[in-house]
Parts: structure tokens; sequence; C-alpha cells
């Protein structure tokens, strides 16, 4: 560790230290900056590195929007997929697998996560009595007790637990069992994994819109789907930075809005964004006005 002086840069960034970075401590009452090696130290983020945004799950026509809807979807999946095994060239391991994902996602999404809700209701209704309600006894308030796990249920152990990304697991056996051979429409429409479809407007029509303005030492791209978000995957912006390179991307974008974090150029310049829609791993439509 080294000591911190007023006006110190710090020399992982190039930049002035910030009173939040987690890297500034107060020992014995002398401030001091922790260095790669010492105890707690955090790494900085590369001024070259964008932060990446979490990937966005691909929308499934086929699958509810309604929470209630899709623990039904969850129950019909789980109960008529071991039915299928054979057809499907599935293994036993898949679907013991998929059924326990579906039996998780039932628990969480139609017992758990409404206990939840019910439990945040009561705990405002108790802080708006302890502010303002009547009474002479002590108040007790409400504790959580989260509705048990189901039991075992014919040849299925008791529901447990399993890793997240269950729903994307889900989401992969259907791909999978789209792509076997032995798949059917009538299996596709027993298991309820026939989308209802979607049409892409004609090319000139799926043009993004986006608009940017700085904001301190970044630039704030804004961006949304333009009514097309059933029908396209991500934005492709690329941006052009007055350096003799012209166009190039920036980012491959699944959610509305993006900070360019790049840092300013010494002298003025004037940076270009443009954007275009992409479809199953292509761009669709036209290029974005140049803003």
């Amino acid at each position: 560790m080294q000591p911190l002086h007023l006006d110190a840069i710090n020399p992982y960034t190039g930049k002035p230290f910030t009173w939040d970075d987690p890297n500034l401590k107060f020992i014995n009452g002398i401030g001091v900056y922790l260095e790669p090696g010492d105890p707690g130290f955090t790494p900085y983020l590369s001024v070259n590195q964008t932060p990446q945004k979490p990937k966005r799950m691909k929308h499934q026509t086929w699958y509810p929007t309604r929470t209630a809807d899709q623990t039904v979807w969850l129950l019909n999946f789980r109960n008529k997929l071991l039915a299928y095994i054979a057809a499907l060239g599935l293994s036993p391991a898949q679907a013991a697998a998929a059924i326990a994902d579906c039996r998780w996602l039932i628990y969480v999404l139609g017992s758990w996560l409404p206990a939840v809700r019910a439990w945040s209701q009561a705990c405002t209704d108790a802080a708006t009595s302890a502010q303002t309600g009547t009474g002479t006894g002590a108040m007790t308030l409400p504790a959580f007790t989260p509705p048990a796990l189901p039991p075992a249920e014919g040849s299925l152990p008791p529901v447990v637990p399993v890793a997240p990304g269950a729903l994307g697991r889900i989401f992969d056996l259907v791909q999978f069992i789209k792509n076997s051979p032995g798949d059917t429409a009538a299996i596709d429409t027993d298991l309820q994994i026939v989308g209802a479809g979607t049409t892409l407007p004609p090319a000139g029509e799926i043009q993004p819109v986006i608009k940017a303005k700085t904001n301190g030492l970044h630039v704030d791209l804004g961006w949304g789907w333009g009514g097309h978000r059933a029908q396209v995957d991500l934005l492709q912006v690329q941006v052009d930075r007055a350096d003799g390179k012209g166009f190039v991307d920036l980012v491959h974008d699944t959610t509305p809005n993006y900070t360019d974090t790049t840092p300013f150029p010494a002298t003025a310049a004037i940076w270009k964004y443009r954007g275009i829609f992409h479809v199953n791993g292509a761009p669709v439509g036209v290029w974005s006005d140049t803003v």
C-alpha cells in the first residue's frame, strides 16, 4: 500500500482518486491506497474494457408471459416429457434434469414467490401500523416462513433446489427437441412448444432510432426496439471516432440504452454512431440515421 496525498492520481486508471474507490483506506488515521497483492485489493476496470451487460434470454413465442400461465406450461411440460423420451432420442438423464428444473420453477413461481409477495405486503402494513397505528400492546413484526418444498410424488423424488438458469436449460432442451428427427407437429402441440410465430415487416420498415449525448466523460446512447421486440434479437452499434478507421463495431446490445465509456480524445473530435437490428445472427432492415 502507498500513502494517499491530496490530488493524487490513481496509477492504475490515470485519473484522480474518487471518494468511493474501494481501494482507499484509513489506517491509524492515515489515508492510503491498496496495491495489487495487498489483501482486499479490488482490480480496476481497464479503460479499454467495456462493461458487459447480462445476457438476455431469447424470446420464445410459445412460452407464456404471465407467471400463472408459466406454471401451467411448466406443469404440462413436466407431465408429458417422459412419454416422448424414446421418440425424441432423449436420455433418461436429460429428461430427469429437465423435470427437476420444471418442478423447481413451479415451486418458486407458484408457491415461494406468492408467499414472498404476501409477506412483503404484511411488512408494509406493519411499517404503517408502527408509524400511525393505535393500541397499547407491543408489536410483533411479521417473519417470513417459506412454503415447504413439495415431497416425493410417485416415482419422482422430493423437489430440491437446482442450479440457476433452469428456464434457459429448458429452452435449450426444447430446441434440442425441435431439432430431433423424431419430433412431430403432434408432439410439439402436446408439449405446448408451438409458437404463434412472428412475421418481419418489409426490410425498409425495420430501422432503429438511436440518440447520443455526452454525460460527464461518457457518451450515453439511447435506443429501443421500435415495436420489433418480438421479431429481432439485438442491436449492433458502430462508432466512427474520426480516427481514419471509419465505422467499427462498438457493441452487440440486447438491452435498450448503452454507455460508451471510451475515454475522450485529447483534442476535440466528432464521434458518430449508427445501429442495425439482428435476427438469428444476421443484420436485418436498414441502418439507423447517423447521430
